[in-house]
Parts: C-alpha cells; structure tokens; sequence
C-alpha cells in the first residue's frame, strides 16, 4: 500500500486576492487527475489579505488551506498582528510556524514559535512547526544540535497527543529559494532523526526546500519523508501538482 504524500504550498507573499481566484480558476483542471485520491493531502498556505478567495476555492476543489504565520494573544494591543480568533473565522485548518524567513529575518525566537505551537493547538487548529540549519551551521558539524534546540523548544511543553498532532517541516534555510536541494539521503537522515527526537512513529515529516517535479519521485519515496512543503513551484497549479504526478510516476 502506498504512503500519503502531504504536499502543501506556502505562497510566502505572492498572490493577491484576484490572483488568488485566478489560480483557482486553472487549479480545477489541474486537480482533476488527483482529485478523490485517498493517499493524497494537498494544502495551500497564503497571504492574510488572500484567505478569503483561499477558503472559497479550498473548500470547492476538498484542500486543506491555512494562513503563513499568527501571534499568540487572542486580542490587545499588538499593532499589525493578526490573532487565531480573527483565522478561524476564515475556518483555516493550519498555521505555518517558525518558518526560516520568520526566524531570521524578523527574529522570532524559539519561545516565542513555542507560544505560538501551543496556542494554534489549543485553538483546534494543526501547526505546521518548521525548523532548519542554516549553510554554516551545516558545515560546522551543529546540524543536529541546532535542530533539537528548535525541535524541543516547540515540543517539550506539549502532551504526547498534542506532539502527534503537529505537523513537521525540515526546511534547511540554504535550500529555501535557492535553487539546492538537500540530497535524498540528506534530507532522509533529517526526517528519520526527527522521528525519533518527536517519539511519535506516526508523526508527519516534510521535507521542504527547492521541491519541484525534477526531484520529487526521489525525495517523496524516502522512507521517512512523508511530504513536501513547497515555495516557488507552488505559485502556478501545473508545477505544484506535478510534483505528486512525478512521485505517482
């Protein structure tokens, strides 16, 4: 029996609101040959002023959707934020945290995403927890050590039930927009480590960083690899799906 493949795409912030109906517009047709496959789960995370035209095509064409990032508080004084309360009117039904674009460039700090994990999850609503090694980082041997910071951070506050429920995206920052890939034996090692740092067999890995139909089959049939969360290939309906067409072969 063949695995599911979580495959979701994060805009980052591309697509405005008509843009965001235009690709529904050609995401039908491109969907069709996947649509009703049970072993498939595609999500799409976009920008806040695009959640609406996001939910309405979402719920048509049977997708998870979500929003990119959210704060902790429910409410106050926090100019510029947008809180869990003011998503779940748009029924989202995940949240990416802590991606790399997140952490280094507007500083959010391992408490901080840690916060935001548990608040998501106290709403109902799954986090897509993302975390990663930086290129130095890689070449002076702290890969792992600075995942299992990141990584515990985020879930030793948690029950057991609540880490199961999170969803994991090992994005190395050197391979986000950049064109590299970590290999599939890199990638693998990550996810497999991962796994055994969570302690939940049964939890969902994705690899994310420069996914696209070239590289798919090999990254997406990686034992503990369950999915991809991808960027750029994700603007366009024809490239995003591809992806799993390349894996199904």
């Amino acid at each position: 029996m063949s695995k599911k493949i979580y495959l979701y795409g994060n805009w980052k912030m591309n697509n405005t609101y008509s843009e965001t109906e235009k690709f529904f517009e050609e995401f039908e047709g491109a969907y069709a040959p996947f649509k009703g496959d049970a072993n498939l789960e595609v999500g799409i995370f976009a920008p806040f002023t695009s959640l609406w035209p996001l939910s309405q095509g979402a719920k048509k064409n049977g997708i998870v959707f979500g929003a990119q990032n959210v704060y902790y508080e429910p409410k106050g004084a926090f100019t510029g934020e947008i809180s869990i309360p003011m998503l779940k009117e748009y029924d989202v039904t995940h949240i990416i945290l802590g991606h790399s674009e997140r952490r280094h460039i507007f500083g959010e700090s391992d408490e901080l995403i840690a916060k935001k994990v548990k608040a998501v999850l106290d709403a109902g609503i799954i986090p897509v927890f993302c975390y990663g090694e930086t290129l130095e980082e890689r070449e002076t041997g702290n890969t792992f050590t600075v995942m299992e910071r990141q990584v515990r951070a985020a879930i030793d506050g948690l029950t057991p039930a609540e880490v199961k429920k999170v969803i994991y995206a090992y994005e190395p920052v050197w391979a986000i927009g950049t064109g590299k890939t970590a290999t599939p034996d890199q990638a693998e090692e990550v996810c497999g480590w991962s796994r055994k740092l969570i302690g939940q067999p049964e939890a969902v890995i994705l690899y994310g960083g420069s996914v696209k139909g070239s590289n798919a089959k090999e990254l997406l049939s990686m034992k503990d690899i369950d999915g991809a969360l991808v960027g750029g290939a994700s603007l366009k309906p024809g490239s995003f799906l591809e992806i799993y067409g390349a894996y199904k072969g």
